[in-house]
């Protein structure tokens, strides 16, 4: 992730002026536009357009920001799913279900509005799966279980999993896959007299689409939001 980061915004800040970047710094949109294939869409039904939103900033609002532009950058008016992952917490502490509440109903908006179609979690032991699923009005279609912290998955869990039809995945991020501190270095490396400290990663959305019939990744990247909180 880091890689990508820093590959784009330096091919991005070689494309424009320094004067540009001044006026700019208050918005930066670092794009390569060569980078990004669009969806055709004849194909899009061959297709499956999965996206796994990771939140580094509290902020639900920014759910919907992170579906548009993912659509916007693909040509496509309708995610295929949608799996979230909460921020990490400390060893130990167990997130609670009003912590996720908020994203959730955010989540259940856009499947409401016919912008995803199935929603996910990821991470989530049995108890607040279950807590999930009984207060949801879209219930979760998957949870991914990190198979770095369990061999095998829990009894528990792979039962209620299977009583309720919720898909059990495997994944292997780290449990935090972007924190602020890199966030902040790899743009100061980037970028010349941009101010690193003040710009907060708040989400950042990685995608992939795949080719149904044989199962094969056409495509796949990564799109992050940063807010500068100048002093």
């Amino acid at each position: 992730v880091r890689d990508c980061i820093q590959k784009t915004l330096t091919e991005w800040s070689s494309k424009i002026g320094q004067d540009q970047h001044q006026e700019t710094l208050e918005v930066l949109e670092c794009t390569v536009a060569q980078a990004i294939e669009k969806i055709n869409p004849e194909e899009r039904d061959e297709l499956k357009v999965s996206a796994k939103l990771f939140i580094v900033g509290s902020n639900s609002s920014s759910i919907r920001g992170a579906v548009d532009l993912a659509c916007s950058a693909l040509g496509v008016a309708q995610l295929d799913s949608v799996i979230i992952a909460p921020p990490p917490v400390e060893d130990g502490t167990n997130l609670p279900l009003e912590y996720l509440q908020p994203y959730w109903k955010e989540l259940e908006n856009l499947v409401q509005n016919k912008k995803i179609v199935a929603i996910g979690t990821s991470d989530l032991d049995k108890t607040l799966l279950e807590q999930l699923y009984l207060w949801a009005q879209v219930k979760p279609s998957s949870n991914q279980v990190n198979l770095a912290s369990c061999c095998v998955m829990p009894p528990d869990l792979t039962a209620f999993a299977k009583e309720c039809d919720i898909q059990l995945l495997t994944h292997n991020d780290p449990k935090e896959l972007l924190c602020e501190a890199s966030f902040q270095e790899v743009l100061q490396e980037s970028i010349q007299d941009v101010k690193a400290n003040e710009w907060i990663p708040l989400w950042l959305l990685r995608y992939s689409v795949i080719v149904k019939s044989r199962g094969i990744i056409k495509s796949k990247g990564y799109i992050i939001q940063a807010k500068r909180n100048a002093s």
